[in-house]
């Protein structure tokens, strides 16, 4: 979704569809323009605008995970009493949030449902009882704050591009999204992630599991749906594989996807390697090439006829 307006109220509108608890204030109906632009990643939402107004805004998230960043050489962030890093994304799981700005901002928003994510946090540690919360605003370090850029930056490249039909890569893009946000910031998860791994019933699950993946690997599956048919938590999966077979679930899913592309492209469908590509879940050709090449020992060829001279 993309457009531009004037309208406060069109935009306001627009802008509580991801963000319900969201206002804006003190607006100068003379200067006010607004360039959206969101991105549906099924239980989250990219979201990007650039605001030229003077702008005092609040964010209250309800049962959503809001991260954020308010890019403006003016920005002021804070909650409550505690004044937030405006250089630098804030997490908040329902904590009320303040901006304000004179000149203009580009923010920058991923939106996350809490329930999905947090039902995907449990499965990731194999700890039902879970309840994710935010345990801070900051993130974790300079570098984490580098690494959640550079994964924003990436979403709002890729989901450019036409995905609508490309479900492996959005579902990727979706859980990729919510991992480099609990690992940029402080949540509930980071102390579950210090307890023991899941370690039992290692032969069985990974047969399960290797059976999974031949089966669905078409589909947008993740690790955490492999884990999940599998009978046990991510972290048990991840040390199941490389206990038995010394790799990583992550890997096997890749060569079963590589596998599915080659035969894709031998079967001679008139389909060129990007589309091919994409269908099994790679959005960048180039790197498809790649992976094609180190699997196979030969560049990825589509098998469309050539066209007539």
């Amino acid at each position: 979704m993309q457009f531009t307006s004037r309208d406060v109220a069109e935009v306001q509108s627009t802008w509580q569809q991801f963000v319900p608890s969201a206002a804006l204030q003190k607006i100068d109906p003379h200067r006010f323009r607004f360039d959206w632009r969101s991105a549906d990643l099924g239980s989250a939402m990219l979201v990007r605008y650039e605001l030229a107004a003077q702008v005092h805004s609040l964010a209250e998230p309800h049962d959503q995970l809001l991260v954020c960043r308010v890019d403006a050489p003016d920005a002021q962030v804070w909650s409550g009493r505690d004044t937030l890093d405006a250089r630098a994304p804030w997490l908040s799981d329902g904590s009320q949030v303040q901006a304000r700005w004179h000149d203009g901002a580009r923010v920058r928003a991923l939106v996350f449902d809490r329930t999905a994510a947090e039902a995907r946090a449990r499965q990731l540690i194999g700890d039902d009882t879970l309840q994710l919360r935010s345990t801070g605003f900051a993130p974790h370090s300079p570098s984490a704050v580098s690494q959640w850029e550079k994964m924003f930056r990436y979403l709002d490249t890729a989901l450019g591009n036409d995905t609508d039909d490309d479900r492996i890569m959005v579902a990727e893009f979706e859980r990729h999204a919510l991992m480099v946000t609990l690992a940029t910031f402080p949540t509930s998860l980071s102390d579950s992630l210090r307890r023991p791994v899941q370690r039992t019933g290692a032969p069985a699950t990974v047969r399960r599991a290797l059976t999974y993946i031949d089966e669905n690997a078409h589909l947008a599956i993740t690790i955490d749906d492999v884990a999940r048919a599998s009978f046990i938590s991510t972290r048990g999966l991840q040390y199941a594989f490389r206990r038995a077979l010394d790799t990583t679930p992550t890997v096997v899913l890749r060569r079963a996807r590589l596998d599915g592309a080659r035969r894709d492209l031998e079967r001679g469908e008139r389909l060129s390697v990007s589309a091919v590509a994409r269908r099994w879940g790679f959005s960048n050709p180039s790197r498809f090439a790649i992976a094609y090449r180190e699997a196979f020992g030969v560049a990825p060829t589509s098998g469309r006829s050539a066209p007539d001279l």
